[in-house]
C-alpha cells in the first residue's frame, strides 16, 4: 500500500504502529458501512452524506498544503516524512452539514468562480487541483511541483 500511495506523490506517516492503526480503522469502517470512512471523523452510514470523508477524503490536500500533514496524520509531507518538520495540531475544515448542503446545490462553474482557492494545472498531463499550492508530485504523471501552472 505504501508503494502505491508514494507512486501517487503522497507519503504515509512513517510511524508504522500509528499508520497501521489508522489503516485498520479504515478497514473496520469499510466492513461497517461498506466504504472506508475516515476514522478521525464521525460517519453517518449514508455514503452520499459521507462521500467527502471516504479515505482519502476531500480535505487531505488542503491540510497537506497548510499543515504538512492530513488531519488524522495518515498522510504527511516530504518534510515530515524525512523528519525535517514535526506534526502539529490541524483544525477541522469539514463544512457543517448545512454548509455541505449549500455546496451540493451549486454547479462546478459556480464553485470555481466563487472560490478564492487557486486552481493548479499540470502542464504535462492536464491534471487540475484546487489548493493553496500545487502538489509535491503530480498524482497522475508523477512530475514535480514546478511543472504546474496557475490555472485560475
Amino acid at each position: 500500500m505504501q508503494k502505491q500511495i508514494e507512486s501517487s506523490g503522497y507519503r504515509l506517516n512513517p510511524d508504522f504502529e500509528f499508520t497501521e492503526s489508522l489503516l485498520k480503522s479504515i478497514i473496520i469502517n469499510e466492513k461497517r458501512y461498506g466504504y472506508g470512512a475516515c476514522p478521525c471523523r464521525l460517519a453517518v452510514n449514508d455514503k452520499k452524506e459521507d462521500l467527502d470523508i471516504i479515505c482519502p477524503c476531500d480535505y487531505r490536500d488542503p491540510d497537506l498544503d497548510e499543515y504538512d500533514a492530513f488531519n488524522c496524520g495518515l498522510y504527511v509531507s516530504g518534510e515530515i516524512f524525512k523528519g525535517e518538520t514535526k506534526l502539529k495540531s490541524i483544525p477541522e475544515r469539514r463544512p457543517s452539514p448545512e454548509e455541505r448542503e449549500i455546496l451540493r446545490t451549486k454547479s462546478i462553474s459556480e464553485i470555481i468562480s466563487s472560490s478564492s482557492t487557486p486552481i493548479w494545472r499540470c502542464k504535462v498531463c492536464g491534471y487540475l487541483c484546487a489548493r493553496g499550492e500545487p502538489p509535491e508530485i503530480c498524482p497522475i504523471c508523477k512530475v514535480e511541483r514546478e511543472r504546474f501552472e496557475l490555472f485560475k
